[in-house]
């Protein structure tokens, strides 16, 4: 499809009931999932660290919808929105964070660790960054095979400023990779804010010194997000022509569960849940007479059960058996 096209296309498929209603459940999935994971940690039924997407719904749905089935999604550890959003069973994720075998990564992995190799979401990554040259690696991969394939790499403010990062963005224009990177701009690294850590405060601008498109998104608003992200991976599927986004959003809670988030004012909070993303598209499916009260109201009683589901699916599911502390450790030799 040529890019000229995307537009119509885009503005077709973001009026279509059926998709927007989906958006709307994607989101509420993600938080509610969040929401839970947050009392199952408390209750001691998830270890480790644990950092939770709670109020950047709209930019993960936004983004990773506009992908296909074979594209791949490569992320940090802030990654267990992203994988429900590229398909991955809310079972598996939960099992994972529970370290149970029936996990997506055998329980081995946890919350910063999730990967499905059928769904081509790679991964989440503890280090600040790790992905992004991997997520090049895979562009390199399309590009050499002449696949009709896309690959979005998703990452935090922080991550803009190390080494990794501009060297991806580097070759990547060079070498023509279809790669999307995601600017996920939640405002702080850590307990940083941007304005400190970043001599540029508009990420998206850090694309120019790479002759890349750069686009900036109202990352609250998941049809402008969707519709940005639309062009930008047409753009990598069409022309291997690579892109940066950056999403301005916002993380409700700390960096992590054992943050006790006292760099930030309540107010600020605040008026950043007054623009929550879900209440602010749930009002416009109202005003647009595409649901009812009632019919929110059933999808987030569904979407509860789904989560209730996955937590029983988890808590039941086996503890990984010690005789297999060493697979996975190196690769198969039978194998290849």
């Amino acid at each position: 499809m040529k890019l000229d096209q995307r537009p119509t296309e885009t503005a077709r498929v973001l009026s279509d009931k059926s998709t927007l209603l989906k958006l709307y459940r994607e989101m509420l999935l993600i938080r509610r999932f969040e929401e839970k994971t947050a009392e199952m940690y408390q209750m001691a039924k998830i270890g480790g660290f644990c950092h939770l997407n709670i109020g950047e719904e709209a930019t993960i749905v936004g983004t990773v919808s506009a992908l296909r089935k074979e594209d791949y999604v490569y992320s940090n550890y802030r990654e267990h929105g992203h994988a429900i959003a590229k398909g991955v069973d809310a079972k598996a994720i939960m099992a994972e964070l529970f370290g149970k075998e029936t996990g997506t990564s055998h329980g081995r992995g946890g919350s910063m660790h999730l990967f499905d190799h059928d769904r081509r979401f790679f991964g989440g990554y503890a280090i600040v960054g790790e992905a992004l040259p991997l997520a090049c690696g895979t562009g390199y991969a399309i590009r050499y095979q002449d696949k009709p394939e896309v690959v979005m790499s998703m990452f935090g403010d922080g991550a803009t400023n190390i080494g990794a990062f501009h060297e991806s963005l580097n070759v990547a224009k060079l070498w023509k990779l279809p790669v999307v990177f995601v600017i996920i701009n939640n405002q702080y690294g850590m307990g940083t804010a941007v304005s400190r850590a970043s001599a540029v405060t508009e990420l998206w601008k850090k694309a120019l010194a790479y002759d890349m498109t750069g686009e900036r998104v109202d990352g609250m608003d998941v049809l402008a997000v969707r519709q940005v992200t639309d062009r930008l991976v047409a753009q990598a599927r069409d022309q291997h022509e690579p892109s940066l986004l950056e999403c301005v959003t916002y993380r409700y809670r700390g960096h992590s569960m054992s943050d006790p988030d006292t760099y930030r004012g309540k107010q600020e909070v605040t008026e950043w849940k007054e623009r929550d993303s879900i209440l602010k598209f749930g009002e416009y499916l109202k005003r647009e007479r595409l649901a009812s009260d009632r019919d929110l109201e059933a999808m987030d009683v569904e979407v509860m059960a789904e989560v209730d589901a996955a937590v029983k699916f988890a808590d039941e599911s086996p503890e990984p058996d010690p005789k297999d502390l060493f697979r996975d450790v190196y690769a198969d030799e039978a194998a290849s």
